[in-house]
């Protein structure tokens, strides 16, 4: 019974191994590192926190807000609905895909991501974005 019991833990464990990998399909030291960061924030912005959501992730970037500058009400308005793909500035300019599997480098650089999500979470929700929401941000990219 207990030989059993132990393949079942082992079971569990290597099932709990492939979940979290699906949420962290790419991963990079860098972009570990600054997860790692946003969870320590996330942690003492809210003691309840957990753990980074993809789903939570993909909310923030779909989402419609009102909030923020009428030309860029969400995520989408420049990175298209899917972000695997190419988007567009309002300019014109290309901007190369979110999505960890098409743009390898994406969210490696400390100073660049806090760079862009102040810039952009001002422009789209017309406020700073939390440690989680940015953590689950990238963790949504990251699964793609």
């Amino acid at each position: 019974m207990k030989k059993t019991a132990s393949v079942f833990v082992a079971l569990g464990l290597g099932v709990f191994a492939i979940a979290s990998t699906a949420q962290t399909a790419h991963a990079d030291p860098a972009r570990d590192a600054i997860l790692a960061k946003l969870a320590a924030q996330a942690k003492a912005e809210n003691p309840n926190f957990s753990a980074f959501s993809v789903e939570r992730g993909k909310t923030l970037f779909s989402t419609k807000f009102t909030t923020g500058k009428p030309d860029t009400p969400s995520c989408s308005t420049c990175h298209t609905m899917d972000p695997r793909a190419q988007g567009k500035t309002r300019a014109g300019k290309v901007i190369e895909p979110m999505a960890v599997s098409r743009t390898p480098a994406r969210f490696t650089k400390p100073k660049k991501v806090a760079k862009w999500f102040r810039r952009n979470c001002k422009s789209v929700i017309g406020r700073a974005c939390t440690a989680t929401e940015k953590g689950d941000y990238i963790t949504f990219m990251n699964s793609l």
